[in-house]
């Protein structure tokens, strides 16, 4: 009966997504992208795939900017394509995919109006998929009381800027804070609304949201390592889901080094292996944090794209709409460095 009534109102979109999907590049076609020496090679291969000629129009010679901001057009046009044909529930739940584009363009936008920078600039520089319609209008605001009340009154993140921060709390200082605590916010009310739908929807959106609340808060730990900020400040913007909740997160919390975090996430099978061979000579060790935290980073990736893979085995849920995957850039940027050696780090997506 549950898929019944889904197929009713999402089916046909789900089958668009589905479609999508199908499209990404192939392990062959990456591989062949790998082959090229140069950014019109690219070109050329891309023009055989299922992106078709959508370089075709553009002027040589071509830049990774280029490649990136026609590939994200592209992804910004199906969803809006998506969005403009969903009903209920799936219309609020593509709303809050966009919150997290949101949170990043409002960071933004503070960032940039706390340091008088130029509204245009910085409108050009926010992604699209977190565009909202109050978003010129921060750029009136002459201190950080004005743009505090525009953000309450103007964005569909009013209610986590009210209900998690204050006119005080705008400042260049704590704009990762506010980042942080914008995130925690978001996270915990968009797995609510999740658990809300119920069915198979929830169990997909489960696994997902709890990793990214996670990571979250495993990139919290490592990144306020040795920093000013206190250890309560630290336990206030981890997110209160997950599979670290709350013992994981407790012990993150009182974390002094790398090897604290390890110890932290051994409860969870998948985390204890990103941490397996990290550091020098493979002991994670104190003065080896960044690049220890590099490479967490990385099997962090690639295990967020296993999840996304995941959702599409399942049907009759939500959660491939949430589903994405990372694009042909990397591929383009390596060439453009004469980076060759790394384009074969890419992840195969099915």
């Amino acid at each position: 009966m549950e898929a019944l009534f889904f197929n009713a109102h999402s089916g046909f979109l789900e089958g668009i997504v589905r479609g999508y999907k199908s499209s990404l590049l192939t392990q062959g076609q990456y591989a062949n992208l790998t082959q090229c020496e140069t950014l019109e090679d690219l070109r050329t291969q891309l023009a055989s795939t299922d992106y078709g000629n959508f370089l075709a129009n553009e002027s040589s010679p071509i830049s990774t900017s280029t490649i990136g901001e026609k590939a994200l057009k592209t992804l910004v046009d199906q969803f809006n394509y998506v969005r403009s044909n969903a009903v209920a529930p799936l219309d609020k739940f593509l709303d809050y995919i966009t919150y997290a584009y949101m949170i990043d363009n409002l960071v933004l936008l503070i960032t940039g109006t706390l340091h008088k920078r130029k509204l245009t600039e910085l409108l050009k520089r926010c992604h699209p998929l977190g565009w909202f319609e109050g978003m010129p209008a921060l750029g009136v605001a002459t201190n950080t009381e004005e743009l505090y009340q525009i953000v309450l009154v103007e964005t569909p993140l009013a209610e986590y800027f009210r209900d998690c921060l204050k006119v005080d709390d705008l400042d260049a200082l704590n704009i990762e804070i506010i980042r942080n605590t914008l995130y925690k916010a978001y996270l915990e009310d968009f797995e609510r609304f999740c658990e809300s739908l119920g069915g198979p929807t929830a169990d997909v959106m489960r696994r997902i949201l709890a990793f990214e609340a996670d990571r979250r808060s495993i990139n919290i730990t490592i990144n306020s390592i040795g920093t000013n900020l206190s250890k309560e400040q630290r336990a206030r913007l981890f997110p209160t889901i997950g599979r670290l909740y709350p013992g994981g997160n407790n012990a993150l919390a009182k974390a002094d080094d790398l090897e604290q975090v390890r110890v932290a996430c051994e409860s969870v099978t998948e985390y204890r292996a990103f941490f397996e061979g990290v550091g020098a000579n493979g002991v994670v060790s104190r003065g080896d944090d960044e690049g220890a935290a590099a490479q967490i980073e990385d099997k962090f990736f690639v295990e967020e794209v296993n999840l996304n893979k995941m959702a599409f085995l399942q049907q009759f849920h939500h959660g491939v709409f949430y589903a994405r995957f990372r694009n042909i850039t990397w591929i383009s940027e390596c060439i453009a460095q004469e980076a060759l050696d790394r384009m074969q780090d890419f992840i195969p997506l099915f």
